[in-house]
């Protein structure tokens, strides 16, 4: 005979109710960062979206990238606006490239590379950036035949990755 009783349902539930409370406030909220950005709250921008930036959520990742890029709570930081912005642009993100396209074209978090910048501006375009076009061809008139036929193969062979 067998002296263990049947485990009460209570504490199941109990226990993942309070994982689920220790686990949600991780998960960020992309709007009550907005909301706070919005206010000149950077503190609570940056502690909302920081999570959901590294979980791979585009917008945050790009918005991150503003806060450093800007110096909005947070040491202004060109090179890891970068790689904010690069994460967000590689799932997509059309603003997330026409900055990595203005960073390349000002050497601002890298080196200045206006093939690189013709490329992102390309891509930004292509995925419904409105200024993006204009940015491209305005640089396209400081660059050689050359450079612009490379800017345009990289464009063509860029992928962007999954997060």
């Amino acid at each position: 005979m067998s002296n263990h009783r049947p485990m009460p349902l209570q504490f199941p539930i109990a226990l993942v109710l309070s994982l689920v409370c220790l686990v949600v406030p991780a998960w960020g909220d992309y709007q009550a960062g907005m909301d706070a950005n919005n206010r000149g709250d950077y503190a609570t921008a940056l502690r909302e979206w920081r999570p959901l930036a590294e979980q791979g959520d585009a917008r945050a990742q790009f918005d991150l990238g503003l806060l450093y890029e800007n110096g909005d709570g947070v040491p202004r930081d060109n090179a890891k606006a970068h790689r904010w912005y690069e994460k967000s642009a590689a799932q997509g993100g059309a603003k997330a490239q026409f900055y990595l396209g203005m960073q390349s074209a000002f050497g601002e978090g890298g080196p200045l590379d206006l093939v690189q910048a013709h490329m992102w501006y390309s891509l930004a375009a292509g995925n419904g950036h409105a200024a993006a076009t204009v940015y491209r061809d305005d640089l396209a008139r400081q660059m050689t035949p050359a450079q612009i036929t490379e800017a345009h193969k990289r464009a063509r062979e860029w992928k962007p990755k999954t997060p």
